[in-house]
């Protein structure tokens, strides 16, 4: 899954039959969206962005309902479905899926881990007009990789597939989840992202929430090895340029002000998760109590993004508490990361503890390089028995 932001549109309100008065205010309908087909998956990441408690099988949205959703996505004027996971991969319906997005007009991308992917399936994936595919890596090589999503031959599998989406025609982008297990490898993966003639290549440093936040003792980066993966992107950057596009994402725990997570609460981003709810980040159900409408309900998309109860609670910045609410950047960052400070204050309505002004700043980023100095590394792998501790064959 990706952390970049999709852009903006402004469309008027559509209703439909049953919709509750919609209040005078209005947003722009972003013009991507992601769709969380399954949270099915062979990889145990231990840094995984679905929720702890993962969502069965039986509870999935079926074929219908997601053709259904893409209708009302294209009628409402978003541009870009983005199908995701867990692995989006395991649904057989999944060439289908692509072939109804491309008949209403939605360019489609497939964000999967590979390792199920055949080269066939990805030509029938083309041929139904999947338009980009975007595959993860763990590491620069089998042993560190293959540990880290907790599936034996996995990075070789991936590789493969990367090379298969090259042959088939379509664009690639290699994403790259990065932690102090693997930043090590960062170079290798870089040249391995221009070897496999990837587009683009997403250095994303974990973001501490859900699975990750299980596993940060095991993950945090130290500060030293920031500066040096700061410097390594840089050059790269540099070196790279026209070559391959560089996106990086830094650790927030070390940073001095918060990152504008996902283009602010309910402004330029919503994803549906299997069972149908429609969440301001892919990370909102880690916010324990807060109620998300559904795709199932009676209320059109529009109408949940207009006007559901989740979607303006944290929107904009009327909600703000100090130091946020006269801070000059509240509308540049629009308060940081909701997750993040449900996380690490109990209360999704507090200063991300990742700003500077925060009052637990400075304990935030202690409590980061403690925790990278005592090296612990055994994972909790992601799984529904709600997570395995490292150790076991996989």
């Amino acid at each position: 899954m990706t952390d970049q932001s999709p852009p903006v549109a402004d469309f008027q309100l559509v209703t439909r039959a049953g919709d509750e008065a919609a209040q005078s205010t209005t947003y722009g309908i972003p013009l991507a969206v992601l769709a969380e087909l399954t949270h099915r998956c062979p990889l145990q990441c231990p840094y995984c962005s679905n929720p702890l408690e993962l969502e069965a099988s039986s509870k999935e949205m079926t074929t219908a309902e997601w053709c259904k959703v893409m209708d009302e996505l294209a009628e409402i004027g978003v541009l870009q479905i983005h199908f995701s996971g867990g692995e989006p991969t395991v649904r057989k319906d999944l060439t289908e899926l692509v072939r109804h997005a491309t008949e209403v007009g939605l360019y489609s991308n497939l964000i999967t881990s590979a390792v199920m992917l055949s080269k066939a399936r990805l030509q029938d994936l083309a041929d139904a007009g999947l338009a980009h595919v975007q595959i993860s890596v763990q590491g620069a090589e089998q042993g560190l990789a293959d540990r880290v999503g907790g599936f034996k031959n996995g990075h070789a599998k991936k590789l493969e597939a990367a090379r298969w989406t090259r042959e088939v025609g379509l664009p690639l982008t290699i994403n790259a989840v990065m932690h102090r297990q693997n930043l090590h490898q960062l170079p290798q993966i870089i040249d391995m992202a221009v070897e496999l003639d990837a587009e683009r290549l997403e250095v994303a440093n974990v973001q501490y929430y859900g699975w990750a936040l299980k596993n940060r003792e095991a993950l945090i980066p130290s500060f030293a090895q920031l500066e040096e993966t700061n410097r390594i992107v840089a050059e790269a950057q540099d070196r790279l340029s026209g070559v391959l596009d560089i996106d990086y994402v830094i650790p927030d725990y070390y940073a001095l002000r918060p990152k504008q997570c996902m283009g602010g609460w309910g402004r330029q981003f919503f994803n549906i998760s299997p069972a149908g709810k429609v969440l301001p980040c892919h990370a909102a159900e880690s916010i324990t109590g807060m109620e998300f409408d559904s795709v199932r309900g009676n209320k059109s998309i529009r109408w949940i993004w207009d006007n559901s109860e989740a979607f303006n609670q944290y929107r904009g910045t009327g909600w703000m508490p100090e130091p946020c609410k006269s801070c000059e950047f509240k509308e540049v960052d629009f308060g940081g990361c909701r997750c993040q400070a449900f996380a690490l204050t109990g209360s999704a309505g507090n200063t991300d503890p990742a700003c500077a002004k925060s009052s637990l700043h400075a304990q935030l980023f202690m409590r980061a390089a403690t925790e990278a100095a005592e090296e612990h590394d055994r994972f909790i792998y992601r799984n529904f028995s709600g997570g395995s501790v490292e150790g076991g064959e996989f």
